[in-house]
Formats: C-alpha cells, structure tokens, sequence
C-alpha cells in the first residue's frame, strides 16, 4: 500500500512536518499544476505547494504562462517540469478577456496532453483565476485524474471590485465558480472565510475542503541589511509591495500621501510602492500630478534581493487595498511578508487583514486615506512601539502562519483527494 494511503487526515495533521515530508507519502504520485495568471517560480504560493509536494515524492509539473524574465518554454527547475505558454495582453473588455481566456485554455489543454505523455498525472491542481480551468479537468476525469482546486481569489467578488456592478459578466463568474467546485474532488482554500465559500456557495462537503494559507517560507524570507538609499537622505521610508491594480487602493495610497507631504507638510518621509500591473503607468501619472515625484519612488517589480532590501529598510509598511468584499474575505501575501520582515503595518479594516496581522498593524477607517496618513505618522513618531509590533508580527508568523505550518494540511488535501472518496 502507498504510504499515503496508509495514513487518514487527521493522523498526517498531528505529525511533524519533517516526519511527514522524510517518509514520502506522495512517492509515485504524479502531479499536474496549471496556473494562469503568474508564471513559476515567480508565483511564491504555487512555487512552495509544487516544491513541498516533490519533496513529498510526487512527480511534478506546471503549466504557467510566459512572462518577463521567465520566457523558457519548457525548464527543470529544482526537480520540477515547468512548461510556460504564451498569452495576449491582459484583457480589457469582453473581446479581450475572451482572446485571453481562450488563448489560456488552448495552451493549457494542449500542455496538459503533453505531459500526460511524457510523464503522466495522477491529480490536476488548478490554481485559480479565473474559474475557467476545470474545463481542462474535464477532458481527464473519465480517464480517473483527481482534480483539486486551489482557491486563490473570490472571482464573483473580485468581477465586482473591479467594475462596480453585478451584471451578466458576474452572474456569469458565480456560475463558473459554482462549476468548478462541482468538478473538484478537493478544494484548498487560502482562509477560513474562502473554506466559508467553497461549504456555503460550492455546496462542498466540509471533509473535502482544506485550508492551506499563502505563509512564507521563514527559511528563505529574511531580513537582510538595510540601504539607506531607498530613502533617498530622508528620516523615514514607508513601504509597499504589491499589485498594481484598481482593486489595490494604490490611489488612497497617494492621497494620504499627498495629505502627509502637502496638507501636514512633511519632508521626511519617503515611499517606497513597488510592484507591477496593467494600473502601473496610471498611478505614476497621478504621482507627477499630485507633485508627489520627489517623494515617491514606484519603481514596478523587482527582484527579490532588491524587495528584501526594500522592506528591511522600510520603517512602516502599508496595506491600502479598498475595503470591498473582496478584500475583506481575501488573505493579502503582502500582509505576511511585512510581518516576516518584523515590520508594523497600516492597513484599512478588513476581517482577513486583522485576523492575519492582529495587534501588529493598526487599523485606518474604511478606504478613508485622510486617517491612513494619521496612522502612518502615528506611527513613526514611536519607534518603540513599532519595534514592539514588529516584533509581534514575526512572531505570529513563525508561531501560526508561515508555510512550514501550511505542509500537513497540503498534504491532508492530498491524501483526500487520492483516496477517490
């Protein structure tokens, strides 16, 4: 009998994490990952489950799109077959989502066949969005393929964050949704509130939902020296990392620093709003017209030694994502990694927000930029209390969050969705 076979979910959840991934428990279980919107091993989620999951003993491969930096069509990296296809600019519009989602969909089914020839797949793991990747499940469930389906974001919620409406498009993304969870044999959810989702909206049996949070991997995210040159000579740097995207809040952001520089008249303070996105030369036009140039520096994505140096030199780090549905149901990365660099957060109120960051963040008014800014300079004028929360942060990570904490219920998803119950 396979290893995993031999051991239920509750018996791997009270195992240690190093028992659990030293005995194998997937040795001979093939893997297929597909995800659309990043590629791997930019993706630090889908890169740590397909990582965690070869270290395990499962043969595995993903099919993620080409993009900057990460144009090989087919590599091995750490042990793990990586296929990348090409996709058309992000959509803008029913024409664009549609040239994009199908172009996804053609590659994706066309890979899939590949590496069922080459190599085979026991399980398809589908990391959402959007909730379009079940189709391709569906060419080899009659063949005995397990499908798991990795709930990344709320699409109905999201559809609303981005355009204000709930309209065919969004009767259409909860259909998908309600589809894709009825093909799924295993759903991993990313919180509480997602596994809320998946039970109430999916009609999932609670036996068949996991959670399994994005925490970071403690072993390769650390605090490194700081460079003062993020600040540009100033006293203070304030830091963000993150997507630039309208559902973001980048544009509070920029309000309360515009109240911060102009309304407070403060010259000692530099900001730091790194990452990339189809919002990113927008807001850098609205940086120049606020006449926030000289304070703000949004240099799009960078690397990963530059972004730890970034925010271990960063005093305050913020989190301005609006509060909307989405974003109070959603776990922000962003939230976990400040905490992992031991660094006290400012955010809007948000129920995931809070309950991932706790009393290591405060808590501004919803989506109202004039008390951010009041938090942020709060905050800076007590360098012990941010040392203090900083510390409380790293802590609740180490102690519930990081990924290390996230192996045994991966693994437990596994074990379900292998057993064809």
């Amino acid at each position: 009998m396979n290893a995993i076979a031999a051991l239920s979910p509750a018996a791997i959840v009270a195992r240690s994490d190093s028992d659990i991934l030293a005995e194998a428990p997937l040795a001979g279980r093939k893997v297929l990952i597909i995800v659309e919107n990043l590629p791997v091993p930019f993706d630090r989620r889908v890169w740590l489950e397909a990582t965690t999951l070869s270290r395990a003993g499962a043969l595995v491969s993903v099919i993620c799109p080409i993009a900057k930096g990460y144009s090989k069509r087919y590599e091995l990296i750490d042990g793990i077959h990586v296929y990348r296809h090409p996709l058309p600019a992000e959509g803008r519009g029913p024409i664009g989502y549609l040239r994009e989602y199908g172009a996804a969909l053609f590659w994706e089914s066309v890979l899939a066949f590949r590496v069922l020839r080459e190599r085979g797949f026991d399980v398809i793991h589908a990391c959402n969005p959007p909730d379009l990747i079940f189709l391709v499940a569906l060419l080899f469930k009659p063949f005995g393929k397990r499908f798991v389906f990795d709930h990344h974001d709320i699409n109905p919620e999201l559809y609303e964050a981005k355009f204000g409406r709930r309209d065919l498009f969004w009767r259409l993304m909860v259909l998908l949704e309600r589809l894709t969870f009825a093909v799924a044999d295993v759903s991993i959810a990313t919180n509480h509130s997602y596994r809320d989702i998946a039970l109430e909206r999916g009609g999932m049996r609670p036996d068949n939902v996991f959670v399994v949070r994005s925490g970071p991997d403690l072993g390769k995210i650390k605090p490194v020296a700081p460079n003062p040159r993020w600040k540009r000579e100033r006293k203070h740097l304030v830091g963000y990392v993150g997507v630039m995207g309208a559902q973001e809040g980048i544009d509070l952001l920029l309000e309360a620093v515009h109240d911060i520089v102009v309304g407070q008249g403060r010259s000692d303070i530099q900001f730091c709003i790194a990452g990339s996105g189809p919002e990113l030369d927008q807001l850098r036009a609205r940086v120049v017209a606020l006449g926030l140039s000289d304070f703000v520096t949004m240099p799009g994505r960078i690397s990963d030694a530059e972004l730890f140096e970034m925010l271990s030199t960063a005093d305050v780090c913020v989190n301005p994502d609006r509060v909307n549905p989405m974003n109070d149901k959603s776990t922000m990365n962003k939230i976990l990694e400040y905490m992992a660099f031991g660094k006290p957060i400012v955010q809007f109120e948000v129920t995931e927000g809070r309950y991932s960051a706790g009393e290591a963040s405060l808590y501004a008014k919803p989506n109202d930029p004039v008390d951010m800014a009041a938090r942020i300079v709060e905050l800076l004028a007590d360098p012990a209390r941010c040392a203090r929360m900083g510390r409380l942060g790293r802590d609740r990570v180490q102690d519930r969050f990081s990924w290390n904490h996230q192996l045994r219920p991966l693994i437990a998803a596994y074990q379900r969705a292998l057993s064809g119950k």
